[in-house]
């Protein structure tokens, strides 16, 4: 098998850490591994095993650009399947999905529409809305719209009330995102998004918790389950959940399963179902949510390859609700080796 990370994307240093948890836990007696990394230039190489893929204080680890080039046709050639763990654009968004659905190699995790419109926040909540599930308001600006109809959008905006969330459309990991509760800090951080992604989302703020839940494919057509949820609980000066508070500082922590009422974990882990069903996922995703203090559900996003590392939300989940570490890898790859090749 072929475990590709690393990526053009902003999410590179967490997908080289993704790659190096799992791979860890593969079982080399019953797998053959190839390590392939893509640079943030987009060249294919060959990561040494021994490559270090982890954080190491606060240095991110990255794929190394001085490695040997693989010829992308040759190095499919003979693999049985793909770990293609890619988070952001240019991997996680459909576009790998395309290319190994055109070589005709099995891989690990959601096609190719489910994968891109799971990147996208605004079809992501354009498809749920369709399918009646709850989600808070938000505006889209697109880039035209930007240039072209500031003002209208500012309006648009306003209508949403204070606090609002600013956030690349097709982005991950919490780059990029803004928390605005002043007037003359909308258009800045609409800029420092603009920097990551030109399509934005802007969120009205959820009071509530936040919940994270798991999702994986049924096995031999079995219905798909979800895991225990988990609460995010913040333990610092953070705004919100970031990306210095998911990867770096360690000021938050997650308490599975959520210290919420059973009906209410029920429903929460029917509804994370329900979510990854209307977009048509396969193989996992990590479904996020607020609960509000009336326990109201409100879906926030979906992560159709979620940060993966032992110590990783969806890992976690899985562990507490009975599926450890090297069995939840093993059951994904073979998900993916009995699944069709082909249209589905």
């Amino acid at each position: 098998m072929a475990v590709v990370f690393g990526g053009r994307s902003s999410e590179h240093a967490i997908s080289c850490v993704t790659a190096g948890g799992v791979m860890a836990a593969i079982d080399r007696d019953r797998y053959e591994v190839l390590p392939v990394g893509i640079t943030r230039d987009g060249r294919w190489v060959r990561v040494p095993a021994e490559r270090s893929l982890a954080i190491a204080g606060s240095t991110l680890p990255e794929v190394p650009g001085d490695a040997e080039e693989l010829d992308l046709q040759r190095a499919l050639d003979g693999v049985d399947v793909v770990l293609p763990l890619l988070h952001g654009p240019y991997g996680e968004d459909g576009t790998i999905q395309g290319l190994l659905e055109l070589a005709g190699v099995r891989y690990v995790g959601a096609g190719v529409l489910a994968s891109a419109a799971g990147m996208d926040k605004a079809f992501m909540k354009l498809i749920w809305q369709a399918r009646g599930l709850p989600v808070g308001p938000y505006v889209i600006v697109t880039d035209r719209e930007w240039r072209l109809e500031r003002e209208r959008k500012l309006d648009e905006i306003k209508q949403l009330g204070r606090p609002v969330f600013v956030k690349p459309a097709r982005a991950g990991s919490s780059m990029g995102i803004s928390r605005v509760t002043r007037e003359e800090d909308l258009v800045p951080a609409i800029e420092a998004a603009r920097e990551h992604d030109p399509k934005l989302i802007i969120e009205a703020g959820v009071e509530g918790v936040e919940v994270e839940c798991g999702v994986l494919q049924g096995v031999a057509d079995g219905p798909n389950e979800a895991s225990l949820p988990a609460e995010i609980v913040m333990l610092g000066q953070h705004d919100f959940y970031d990306f210095e508070t998911k990867y770096l500082d360690g000021t938050s922590r997650l308490e599975i399963p959520a210290g919420l009422p059973p009906e209410v974990v029920e429903r929460l882990r029917e509804t994370a179902v329900r979510a990854f069903d209307a977009l048509d996922c396969e193989g996992l995703a990590r479904v996020d949510f607020f609960v509000t203090p009336e326990h109201e559900l409100v879906l926030n996003e979906i992560n159709t390859m979620p940060g993966f590392t032992p110590t990783s939300a969806f890992p976690q989940m899985w562990a507490a609700t009975g599926v450890d570490y090297p069995a939840l890898v093993d059951r994904l790859i073979q998900t993916a080796l009995n699944r069709p090749l082909g249209l589905r």
